[in-house]
């Protein structure tokens, strides 16, 4: 007769199994996995629409918006590093130079990212999700900015001698002027998520990328993208410290879920899928000695093993292993 526990000691062993089944699924939530196209597909898409409905359900609070941007222009001036004035009517002055930093203002924000996106999916699956967590709390965070500080951009405010750079050489593709002004806060401008998604690609191609000349892009793409948002009015290089910010936050979030800085963890993921690994580079694995032998023998694969004549067990022929390095035939 088999021995039966007794009722409290199966209780208290199916809490045990409760407990390390959720402690499992938990632990399997923080390890980072395969992307699945599909999943990340849907999930940009709504995650960026659901950021872009708060961010223009935020009220816009034009007045304290103004006062706002007049305290960081002050702020600014008494440090003595009010130059976004300088370089906006210096931009302007070339004609096809501050038109290209319209469409660049316009466009690249989200072609970069994506492409970022893209490459990580594809040549990095293993450090996919935890980079996007990165740029997913880094774009939350900014939410609150956004909420809490509402603030007009240089171009915006009353009294400045600010161009707005859109309006004058009427340039498509831009929210932030022009016709399409009313489809986005106007007074989102602290933090700059311009900032804020460029030095995460920045960031991402300089640590992960092979190439020489990929890694000094890296590094440059941010630092032009500070140039234009100053350039075109759109943001006070304070808005850019923000997005700075925001992304520092972004990092300390996948620092702690992961238990690593996304470039730290391994490249591909191996995953059981059908009894294969997948995510993962793997070499060719020889076949068994028995299994070579049998069929240097005549014999068939899985047959009985041969056994060779005038030669010991175990000699390098005999075993199929393959002769040293220099050995020459007879």
């Amino acid at each position: 007769m088999e021995d039966s526990l007794p009722m409290g000691e199966t209780h208290v062993t199916a809490q045990e199994d409760g407990k390390t089944g959720w402690s499992d699924r938990f632990r399997s939530l923080r390890s980072p996995g395969r992307p699945r196209l599909w999943f990340e597909i849907l999930l940009i898409a709504v995650s960026y629409w659901l950021y872009s409905l708060v961010r223009n359900a935020v009220p816009e609070q034009k007045a304290q918006a103004l006062r706002n941007a007049d305290w960081i222009w002050s702020a600014e001036k008494s440090l003595g590093l009010a130059f976004e004035e300088t370089v906006n009517h210096a931009a302007n002055s070339v004609t096809w130079l501050i038109v290209s930093m319209n469409y660049y203002y316009a466009t690249l924000h989200f072609v970069v990212t994506i492409g970022v996106l893209v490459w990580l999916f594809r040549r990095h699956p293993g450090r996919y999700a935890a980079t996007r967590l990165v740029l997913f709390a880094t774009t939350a965070v900014a939410l609150l900015g956004y909420y809490l500080y509402p603030l007009a951009p240089p171009r915006l405010m009353n009294g400045a001698n600010f161009i707005d750079t859109v309006l004058v050489h009427e340039t498509w593709g831009s929210m932030a002027s022009g016709n399409f002004k009313n489809m986005s806060n106007q007074y989102a401008a602290m933090p700059s998520m311009h900032i804020g998604w460029s030095l995460w690609c920045g960031l991402t191609i300089f640590a992960l990328a092979s190439a020489p000349w990929a890694r000094i892009l890296g590094l440059l793409y941010p630092t032009l993208t500070l140039v234009v948002i100053v350039a075109t009015a759109n943001h006070f290089w304070l808005d850019a410290v923000g997005g700075m910010i925001c992304l520092a936050f972004g990092y300390a979030v996948s620092r702690v879920w992961y238990g690593s800085l996304p470039h730290h963890l391994p490249k591909w993921v191996p995953s059981k899928q059908g009894g294969r690994l997948t995510g993962v580079r793997t070499a060719r694995l020889p076949r068994p000695a028995e299994e070579r032998a049998g069929e240097t023998a005549g014999a068939p694969a899985g047959g009985p093993k041969a056994e060779p004549s005038g030669k010991p067990s175990g000699s390098g022929e005999a075993s199929g292993d393959p002769e040293p390095a220099g050995a020459r035939r007879p």
